[in-house]
């Protein structure tokens, strides 16, 4: 079920500022990205990681799989969108690509979205006064419990140790929603679906859910410090 104004989600705009996005809140601040903190503080580990790989497959190769899932993830997130908002999911027509993310969509729908009770809002607007601002991709119930969606597409399947980055942005959404709507979610959920359209949920709550908060602090922490 869509509840669009359950919450008053105000929008934000998005801006980049010497190389940073940032979102004008309506206080008149100018706050980073949940993304760009977490770019500016990625382990070196992780950093030197990318770097072998886009040394591997080369770079001109690297930028045209960076693109090509960039846009298979602009589609699929589209169709759930779509869905969302009127539960109704479009034809995808005769066109590659738009069928594969149309594909996509519905495994998530199906494997994922289904057990969501409510939707309060899809790419919602969220901000942590005077720290950082960011989008979410799906607020609502899931399983019964408030929480804080994300969907992903992948070239593969991933390990769960292989995406902490995605659990502490759902940390940070429910953190800033917790705040300035009053709420006390602490689950967040992950919704993924491969190129070959094998699905994946990703769930934390309860003290994993806590111990995600904690890293997210400690990175903004150390942003504010560089």
């Amino acid at each position: 079920m869509y509840i669009p104004n359950k919450y008053n989600y105000v929008s934000i705009n998005k801006e980049t500022i010497n190389g940073e996005r940032r979102y004008a809140t309506p206080d008149g601040e100018k706050l980073p990205s949940v993304t760009t903190i977490l770019s500016a503080t990625a382990p070196k580990e992780k950093l030197e990681k990318l770097n072998e790989w886009r040394k591997r497959v080369g770079h001109k190769k690297a930028q045209e799989i960076t693109t090509e899932a960039a846009g298979r993830g602009t589609r699929m997130h589209k169709w759930l969108e779509d869905y969302i908002k009127t539960g109704k999911i479009g034809t995808p027509g005769s066109n590659p690509y738009s069928i594969q993310s149309h594909k996509m969509a519905e495994n998530i729908i199906y494997q994922g979205l289904s057990k969501c009770n409510e939707f309060w809002g899809t790419e919602v607007p969220l901000y942590f006064p005077k720290i950082y601002a960011g989008t979410t991709d799906l607020v609502g119930v899931h399983d019964s419990a408030e929480s804080i969606m994300d969907h992903k597409q992948t070239n593969k399947p991933k390990k769960k140790e292989w995406i902490d980055d995605y659990f502490i942005q759902l940390a940070a959404y429910a953190n800033a929603h917790n705040e300035v709507h009053g709420t006390n979610i602490r689950k967040g959920v992950i919704f993924m679906c491969s190129a070959d359209n094998i699905y994946q949920e990703f769930i934390i709550e309860g003290s994993e859910f806590d111990h995600w908060s904690d890293q997210w602090f400690r990175r903004l922490e150390q942003y504010y410090l560089l």
